[in-house]
């Protein structure tokens, strides 16, 4: 009885130790296009959770417009995405590709901001010596 359970004990461990966990899926997405997806999805995310009405008032499912604009549906974008999420290497490299776009464009937003204010001081300087030329010349008689 012992080696009865031993032996199926052991035939349950090598078939459950199988390499791949899931299938590729039927209509596969590669990597670049993926990463971009979950880019998208990412900005759409912040833009969400940062100013909520700003999609509202669009009326369309941003979701809905990833997937029109990558030509998938979101049955294939599930799918793809638990397969690539089996191989953790793979899919942590995808996210970190991610990361790297999102942490450019924080940079590029910051230095527009950067210079969109310093022009604002600059008019309001401006605008604030010439005020104070035209009192100091209107108060002289």
């Amino acid at each position: 009885m012992k080696q009865i359970i031993t032996i199926v004990v052991l035939c349950f461990l090598f078939t459950s130790c199988k390499n791949e966990v899931l299938q590729e899926p039927k209509k596969p997405i590669s990597k670049v296009v993926m990463a971009d997806i979950m880019y998208d999805l990412a900005i759409l995310e912040a833009i969400k959770f940062q100013n909520p009405v700003s999609l509202d008032t669009l009326k369309i499912n941003s979701r809905d417009f990833i997937f029109k604009k990558y030509k998938v549906d979101s049955l294939q974008f599930v799918e793809n995405n638990a397969y690539y999420a089996a191989n953790y290497e793979e899919y942590k490299q995808m996210f970190d590709q991610v990361t790297t776009r999102l942490e450019q464009k924080l940079k590029a937003t910051d230095v527009l901001i950067a210079n969109k204010q310093k022009k604002i001081r600059a008019e309001k300087l401006k605008k604030l010596r010439a005020k104070k030329k035209v009192d100091s010349t209107a108060a002289k008689p």
